[in-house]
């Protein structure tokens, strides 16, 4: 039978040959008689040539059964101890469902930073959303998760980074980066991520918003987000930009136009007709990034730059730069644009954020919120029994109460700037209670205060506290309020040799920052709205 079987083999070689000089080479070489040089003949060799003749192939193939005949006949018989466990030839040992099946998914290691450059390690499969890194963080770092954690990509050699999706594939952003490239993931809050779907009259002033077709009425900013999210309608955002010339280092001022087709500019002042409007970007295959350092590395007008990079970018020639006047209008074309190009995946991602591709997706864990994203309100505790107070003017009153009796209080505990007083009985560590506060961040500038909250989101009531650099015996409050940062200096003032602190020139005074901070977390006071989340610098 095994002759047999040879025999036709080498007959069906042989009229593979005649027919095919590749099929030769391989049955030459499946047969054991074929070596590298039988592989690659040389050029002046007839295909032919490559097939020896056919009493040589039978010749060849009985010296090899005959030499395996005598090595069997050589090897010393070994009795069987278990002739129980004996099967057939033509059945497997093992059955197929023993072995473990194999897992298609790849898994990669990844790295990502924290905002004070400390970096975590993981391992992670090849459908990883964003959202689900930043959920195993979440858990391996225990933080309180409230939706806002979010997961960067940070370009530095061109001072670039976005915002990645919750719903992207981590490793498909990975596979864009270049190899000399010094790319980094950062994981960091980001407040104002859908922030756009809770206050859209933010994002979209009304002199930057119109509509391709005619509409009866107002539109209010709800229907403005509802005719993004719809695929037969969409307003037009349109207003002047700095642009980047190709190739150049000057930049211009155009009108440009966006609709859902791609961002457009008017190469006649302010004219939408057709014939003056060019293309200038679509959204299908590239990325939407803030600039970071505009002035400084691309020489732009303004600090608030943003620009469209392709996917596939060679380099920072590929880059098409743009410049807005302030901070409100760079936020609404972006945010524009990320509707435009993800649409009703960015409010699933908001309605469903625990949905994920992969296993680290945590439907079983149940969502846990931040106290700064709690409703905070005024308590009454005098009482045997505690009461929510839901009079705003009692709730007023009792403000005004509890601040007055702040300020007959003694002082317990020193300021950093106060002196030791009688009635102190504070150690020395207690002088500067507060620099151990997150929210404290001690002495940095008023730039890189408002780089902090811009990066953690241009939210009402994203705060943060700093040293003052014009005066050392003061501090500043910074925070975000209609989409710009405002700066209030805490003013340390000294009654009956006892140190406090005060925004409103002493009508209300607090022993230290952190009195000062509790209370304007429940009360407006004189600040425009109420202190609700504080920059933190986390460490992975």
């Amino acid at each position: 039978m095994t002759t047999s079987l040879q025999d036709g083999q080498s007959a069906a070689g042989r009229a593979a040959a005649r027919d095919s000089p590749l099929a030769a080479q391989v049955c030459g070489a499946a047969q054991g008689r074929g070596d590298a040089r039988d592989l690659a003949p040389a050029p002046w060799l007839h295909a032919r040539a490559l097939l020896p003749p056919p009493d040589a192939t039978r010749g060849c193939a009985a010296d090899r059964r005959k030499k395996k005949d005598l090595d069997v006949l050589e090897m010393p018989s070994i009795p069987n101890p278990f002739p129980e466990l004996c099967c057939s030839p033509f059945t497997s040992v093992l059955s197929a469902g023993l072995f473990p099946k194999a897992n298609s998914r790849k898994k990669q290691v990844i790295k990502v930073y924290s905002e004070d450059e400390t970096s975590r390690a993981l391992e992670v499969p090849s459908d990883i959303t964003a959202r689900d890194v930043c959920q195993l963080l979440i858990l391996k770092n225990h933080y309180i998760d409230d939706h806002s954690w979010t997961l960067f990509e940070h370009l530095p050699h061109v001072g670039l980074e976005r915002t990645i999706e919750d719903h992207e594939l981590v490793i498909e952003v990975l596979s864009n980066w270049g190899m000399e490239e010094e790319n980094k993931l950062y994981f960091r809050k980001n407040y104002a991520k859908y922030e756009f779907f809770k206050n859209p009259m933010y994002f979209f002033p009304e002199h930057m918003v119109s509509f391709a077709t005619e509409t009866n009425g107002e539109i209010s900013p709800t229907q403005i987000l509802q005719m993004f999210l719809s695929s037969s309608t969409y307003p037009e955002i349109h207003g002047f930009l700095h642009a980047k010339e190709q190739g150049k280092k000057s930049w211009k001022k155009i009108y440009f136009l966006l609709r859902r087709s791609g961002l457009y500019f008017s190469t006649k002042g302010t004219s939408k007709e057709p014939r003056h409007l060019q293309f200038f970007s679509e959204f299908g295959n590239s990325d939407i990034y803030v600039s970071l350092a505009g002035k400084k590395k691309h020489g732009a007008p303004t600090n608030y730059g943003f620009c469209f990079k392709p996917n596939k970018a060679g380099g920072p020639r590929d880059l098409k730069m743009l410049c807005a006047e302030e901070e409100q209008s760079r936020t609404c074309w972006v945010t524009a644009i990320r509707l435009l190009k993800y649409g009703m995946q960015l409010y699933q991602n908001y309605m469903h954020p625990y949905q994920g591709r992969s296993g680290y997706s945590s439907q079983s864990i149940s969502p846990m919120r931040s106290i700064s994203e709690n409703s905070l309100v005024a308590m009454d505790f005098s009482g045997q029994k505690t009461r929510v107070i839901e009079n705003p003017t009692e709730a007023l009153s009792v403000a005004v109460e509890e601040g007055l009796a702040w300020r007959k209080k003694g002082c317990l505990r020193l300021g950093s700037h106060g002196s030791p007083t009688a009635s102190s009985q504070s150690s020395a560590t207690s002088m500067a209670i507060h620099r151990s506060q997150p929210w404290f961040h001690h002495k940095i500038s008023r730039e890189e205060a408002q780089r902090l909250i811009i990066q953690q989101g241009l939210v009402d009531g994203v705060f943060l506290v700093r040293d003052s650099q014009s005066n050392p015996k003061t501090f500043v409050l910074s925070m975000s309020h209609g989409q710009k940062i405002k700066h209030f200096q805490i003013i340390p003032v000294e009654d009956d040799g006892e140190m406090f602190h005060t925004l409103d020139d002493g009508h209300t005074r607090f022993t230290d920052l952190i009195q000062l901070v509790e209370f304007y977390q429940l009360n407006k006071g004189v600040l425009p709205c109420k202190l609700k989340h504080y920059c933190a610098r986390i460490a992975l």
